[in-house]
């Protein structure tokens, strides 16, 4: 089962004229010749036309410019912290998983207010372990017992939105089966190699459902008289970013876990989701991007497959109301995604593509991933080593490193598997 709004394009492109994402399928490009002429924005040049020459600089003044301008023009602007969020551990169970796993299961408040709203942590430990694990933290979309069938989890009786509305669920995710995921989430893997995942239902933290911006932590944070977020107000992906965040204030607590070494992961719109969150937060040791696409890792101004405009009309709630302002005018972004790649720097980065997944621009993914490996070599790293595009299948491991994936829009174990030696490289070592 796969995100529903990919297999849609897989049948609706092949009928002319059919109407996806409220665009003409005619009018979404997928022909390299097509692509426009475009100049991306220099992320190491300055307004006044100054070059960024020193690690300094790039501290002092632009990284501090180019992350306001994906506030409010993009993502846009969070709250401030409430004053205290409260964790609350549910349960654990040290032989999880036929003995593989010990499973913690924490409830946090992530307003502080009584009427929360709450997010439901699922942590799975190696049980072979002799201290404090890495761990990759990451959203879901259908639910914590849907990554696997462990009859422990516990079901949360949460409104269905997104994937898991579109899947076999019209009401709440617990309709969706134990384990109907697991093979996005080899949890048996990833335990072996001695690290650990941190995950929870994206859905709890915000509905991804354009008629909901009244409920979740957006509605909120609404100010008397508010029927959605101001312009340069956050959206969904923002708030879904906050969560992540603050899943990682309950994380870097456990003393089973390395605090220093968390990995934001995430697929499709998560994908998104983890980059905004490990751009804002440096206490993520590493990012990962799988079919992140546009608004994520692809480059807008590429317009190639998804645009600007066709995921402002379908996901109107995703983004702060001034990106609407872009679409069909990508050249006017005072960014583009390599940007947002950059400031991450000099942490490590992992941009995976799918070959067939071309509505997120694999291509406009990879040259994303080039465009930001200036700024990570100013700050002291070997940025991404390659010059083109990798064959299929064949990763390119650097401090940013990259794959495309044979196959199309999902989170495989050939991605995990990538992930894996690629976390063993840059995150188990780093000092």
């Amino acid at each position: 089962m796969k995100d529903v709004r990919y297999l849609l394009l897989a049948v609706l492109t092949v009928v002319p004229g059919t109407v996806l994402s409220g665009q003409p399928t005619d009018s979404i490009n997928y022909d390299e010749a097509k692509v426009p002429n475009y100049v991306l924005p220099d992320p190491l040049v300055l307004p006044d036309g100054s070059r960024v020459e020193t690690p300094e600089d790039w501290w002092l003044k632009q990284r501090p410019r180019l992350l306001r301008l994906f506030e409010t023009e993009m993502y846009g602007k969070a709250p401030r912290l409430p004053a205290k969020i409260d964790v609350k551990e549910l349960g654990r169970d040290s032989k999880a998983l036929g003995g593989l796993a010990e499973r913690k299961e924490l409830r946090l408040n992530l307003t502080g207010l009584e009427q929360g709203p709450f997010l439901h942590v699922l942590i799975y430990l190696p049980s072979r372990r002799t201290g404090p694990v890495p761990v990759f933290l990451a959203l879901n979309f259908n639910g914590n017992h849907s990554i696997t069938p462990d009859p422990g989890v516990t079901v949360v009786d949460a409104w269905a939105s997104g994937p898991a509305k579109d899947a076999e669920n019209p009401q709440t995710i617990a309709a969706v089966p134990r384990g109907a995921y697991a093979s996005r989430w080899p949890l048996s893997l990833i335990l072996s190699r001695g690290y650990g995942v941190v995950t929870a239902y994206y859905g709890e933290i915000q509905p991804d459902d354009p008629e909901k911006m009244r409920e979740g932590l957006l509605g909120m944070y609404l100010l008397r008289g508010q029927s959605s977020p101001a312009l340069d107000q956050w959206g969904a992906i923002g708030a879904w970013a906050w969560g992540m965040r603050r899943m990682l204030d309950a994380v870097k607590k456990q003393s089973d876990i390395d605090g220093r070494r968390v990995i934001a992961l995430g697929h499709s719109r998560l994908g998104k989701t983890a980059l905004w969150a490990a751009a804002q937060d440096q206490r993520f040791v590493a990012a990962i991007s799988n079919n992140s696409g546009c608004g994520g890792a692809a480059l807008s101004r590429r317009r190639f497959g998804e645009t600007v405009e066709s995921i402002n009309r379908a996901f109107p709630h995703w983004f702060c109301g001034n990106f609407k302002r872009y679409g069909g005018r990508e050249e006017e972004l005072p960014f583009d995604q390599h940007s947002l790649l950059a400031l991450i720097a000099p942490r490590p980065l992992y941009v995976a593509s799918a070959a067939e997944d071309l509505w997120a621009d694999p291509r406009g993914e990879f040259l994303a991933a080039k465009a930001a490996d200036p700024v990570y070599r100013l700050l002291g790293t070997d940025g991404l080593q390659a010059e083109e595009m990798p064959p299929v299948d064949q990763p390119v491991f650097s401090t940013i490193s990259y794959h495309v994936r044979s196959g199309g829009h999902d989170l495989t174990e050939a991605d995990w598997r990538f992930f894996l030696e690629f976390a063993d490289r840059y995150v188990r070592r780093r000092e």
